[in-house]
């Protein structure tokens, strides 16, 4: 399968000025990675471990410090007028959107600036408000409009154009339950129905959990784990929470590291007394990952 986003050593270093002077900060540091065509995933890590700074240099909106990258075989600085007719970004915290307008206005704005022809725009505007549900918010103005609804928006305005790669930096930040799962269900169809790859940052495992198939997590301005979600999940449970109900209405709940047996531990625990039910329950993704955050395990 080809490879949509090849990144070989990044680097990026800022100079900061502070009371005692100029002091070098590291940000990203020597981050490789590849991602295959029409896959999804997570790009993790806490605050300040390079997320965003990556996000910026694979979006050309950063020149690196070091290292390269191919988005979609062009380079982001070298050739940053062609990249950008096939790639598509959304902030969560930054608009595309002209706060005062209709979205109407923005989507017809965004389509001349990639000089897509009028019919053209017409039909694939049509679609995306369609699947999009979006036929009455519009004509609204984009001050009017819900986060949950304004956030629906700027992924049709950053889908006008047809990327083929699509950088996602908190897409669901802020939002309800109910507007987080519409924005990860149409983003899930996007990927399965036109291919489309997409690279996100997240603080939201619901995202990674129900979008990606993999996990790429940085910290410290470097990668500490690739891998798929679902080996995340085996290899690394920090524990399991058994809860047993006995007949007599007791329950008892134990925790176990993941390095214990379950059957020796449930053994153990139940010994003669009549069972109910018994359950043994892996903990929240959210556990898992920090719990890598605090190892920092270089993977």
């Amino acid at each position: 399968m080809s490879q949509d986003i090849i990144v070989d050593n990044l680097s990026k270093t800022f100079f900061v000025k502070d009371q005692t002077g100029t002091k070098e900060v590291n940000a990203v540091k020597s981050v490789s990675f590849q991602i295959e065509t029409g896959t999804c995933v997570a790009f993790i890590g806490p605050n300040g471990a390079g997320k965003s700074t990556t996000i910026k240099m694979l979006t050309s909106i950063l020149f690196p410090s070091g290292g390269s990258a191919q988005i979609l075989g062009l380079n982001p600085w070298k050739e940053r007028r062609q990249l950008m007719y096939r790639i598509g970004a959304v902030f969560g915290q930054r608009s595309q959107l002209w706060y005062h307008l209709p979205a109407r206005c923005s989507f017809d704005l965004i389509a001349s600036i990639y000089d897509i022809p009028d019919k053209e725009a017409r039909i694939r505007t049509t679609d995306l408000i369609h699947r999009f549900d979006l036929k009455k918010l519009i004509d609204k103005p984009v001050r009017s409009l819900s986060l949950g609804e304004r956030m629906r928006c700027e992924i049709v305005a950053s889908l006008i154009h047809e990327p083929k790669v699509l950088f996602l930096d908190e897409p669901t930040i802020g939002l309800d339950v109910e507007a987080k799962g519409l924005i990860r269900e149409l983003l899930s169809d996007q990927v399965r129905q036109n291919g489309t790859t997409i690279l996100m940052t997240s603080h939201d495992t619901g995202d990674i959990e129900h979008l990606c198939q993999r996990v790429l997590m940085i910290n410290h301005g470097r990668v500490i784990l690739d891998t798929t979600v679902t080996e995340m999940k085996q290899k690394y449970l920090p524990h399991q929470e058994i809860s047993i109900i006995y007949d007599d209405g007791s329950e008892q709940i134990i925790r176990i590291s993941s390095d214990q047996s379950v059957n020796k531990t449930i053994r153990t625990l139940i010994g003669n007394k009549n069972i109910r039910n018994l359950t043994v329950a892996n903990p929240p993704l959210e556990d898992i990952i920090r719990s890598l955050y605090k190892k920092d395990k270089v993977v």
